[in-house]
């Protein structure tokens, strides 16, 4: 099986820009080659009221289902950009309390399995 280079960068939130603290909710793959793009996420609200009581649910609730939007074919007003444009502008820096980390790369023969392994190891908190 051939691999491909693929990017991805953590999508998490920061209630509390003072204190630094960030809650892992969602990952972004994009392979080029295979023309993939998909963002997912699963918030984990309790962790997140934990580090910030007076955090805007329904709000954080909506820009993380935004970055899921853009990724697909109804993309709202990136529907007209390429996918490496959509992953660009969707990984680009910012000072909101959704924000995404660093793009880091890797190989992959599948993207699909790539993002499921990537939200089990970097977002799902492990119950024992």
């Amino acid at each position: 099986m051939s691999r491909d280079v693929y990017e991805y960068a953590v999508i998490r939130v920061m209630p509390s820009v003072e204190r630094g603290e960030l809650v892992n909710a969602g990952v972004i793959v994009y392979c080029q080659p295979r023309g993939y793009l998909c963002a997912r996420v699963e918030l984990d609200e309790g962790r997140l009221l934990a580090l910030g009581g007076q955090i805007d649910l329904p709000g954080v609730r909506h820009a993380l289902a935004a970055y899921e939007m853009a990724c697909g074919e109804e993309a709202g007003p990136l529907s007209e950009e390429s996918l490496g444009s959509r992953f660009r502008w969707l990984t680009a820096p910012r000072s909101t309390i959704v924000q995404t980390g660093p793009v880091h790369a890797g190989l992959t023969g599948d993207p699909a399995a790539e993002l499921d392994h990537l939200m089990a190891k970097l977002v799902r908190t492990v119950r024992t």
